[in-house]
């Protein structure tokens, strides 16, 4: 281990706050430095998060493929005309959401393409529908792309719509659509897509309505180390005036079926080594975050489990259904059972604890 990096180690462990060029500096290891890193992480998880790995019992609804947007790294949305297009109707969603229900899941989460009839009406109508058919279970859904969509359909105000969708049932909102929160970078991969500053203040607003969110980046196409700790950097910030993120999910970008990595905009997704590095740099850098999740979905069982010795404590949830990930060409994306979970947990000495959305046991 080189100098520089056995210093910075040693120093967070006094309490250091990482700067974003010792973030880059983690970024950069190779050979068994990753594994120091990961180590140092896994030690900040211990103190920060405890021993339990957890995960949550829910269920995904995406009501439509049908998108206004031409996402370059999304291989689920369909344009008017395409073959496989669907959009459920209100019946479908409520028989979705009672069999969420039936299921005992505690969350039920949707996202879906950008369809274009919809309006703000249209989100908070479909959250009504849901909340009806699946009364007491948590509404994870929409995200600051959706909400800037709404609004602009509407005529109405980004908070505006925020407050329509809370009253509708929304508990929670996803912190997805982040992608890389650098311009150049969504210029490249998203064009369509709201800028960062616009995704920065919808998340906000969401948070000083009492709405918590997520926070996500989805890594490994085109974007560079430096975009990755602005990234962090700025969900750092926020973090810091809100405390309105409930966890940080790094998601690995699937390149199979997707447009950017066709047309060699981007790479073949990231590698081992990156994908335990996003984590453990995670840990050590948002030292404001307590929960940081591992994707099975992006990165299979395997990695996942890898994850939870570099930083990780939780597992993400059952899913029981899944499509966007399915559509970028990721297999066995639809559901993972708890007793495969405790086996993972188990297997690195750790237990396994069933949480809700907002992290409290159950």
């Amino acid at each position: 281990m080189n100098h520089d990096l056995r210093r910075l180690l040693s120093d967070l462990k006094e309490g250091h706050r990482l700067g974003e060029d010792e973030a880059l500096l983690l970024f950069s290891a190779r050979g068994r430095d990753v594994w120091a890193i990961a180590a140092a992480a896994d030690e900040q998880r211990e103190a920060v998060a405890g021993d339990l790995v957890t995960y949550v019992r829910n269920q995904n609804i995406n009501v439509t493929n049908l998108c206004v947007n031409a996402c370059g790294f999304c291989g689920f949305s369909k344009k008017p005309g395409d073959d496989g297009i669907y959009y459920h109707s209100r019946e479908e969603i409520q028989q979705k959401a009672a069999l969420a229900k039936s299921r005992d899941v505690s969350e039920i989460c949707t996202v879906s393409g950008l369809h274009p009839d919809f309006t703000a009406e249209s989100y908070i109508e479909i959250y009504r529908w849901i909340t009806k058919a699946a009364p007491g279970v948590h509404l994870h859904a929409s995200n600051p792309m959706e909400v800037a969509y709404g609004a602009e359909k509407s005529g109405m105000s980004t908070k505006e719509v925020l407050a329509g969708m809370k009253a509708a049932g929304l508990s929670s909102i996803c912190g997805t659509a982040a992608e890389i929160l650098v311009d150049p970078v969504r210029d490249t991969i998203c064009p369509g897509k709201i800028r960062t500053d616009e995704w920065v203040r919808i998340i906000k607003e969401a948070h000083s309505l009492g709405i918590p969110s997520t926070a996500t980046i989805m890594y490994g196409h085109c974007e560079t180390d430096a975009d990755r700790v602005r990234h962090l950097a700025i969900l750092r910030a926020i973090q810091d005036e809100t405390h309105g993120f409930t966890e940080f999910v790094p998601l690995s970008f699937i390149h199979m079926n997707t447009p950017i990595y066709r047309q060699g905009l981007a790479r073949a997704g990231a590698t081992g080594r990156e994908d335990l590095l996003m984590v453990a740099v995670a840990r050590l850098f948002l030292d404001n975050f307590t929960n940081i999740q591992v994707s099975w979905v992006k990165e299979g069982i395997k990695m996942a489990q890898l994850g939870l010795i570099a930083g990780a404590n939780d597992l993400g949830g059952t899913m029981y259904e899944e499509s966007i990930s399915k559509g970028a060409g990721a297999t066995n994306t639809d559901y993972l059972d708890p007793a495969e979970m405790q086996r993972v947990a188990e297997d690195i000495g750790r237990t396994l604890g069933r949480r809700t959305t907002l992290y409290d046991l159950c």
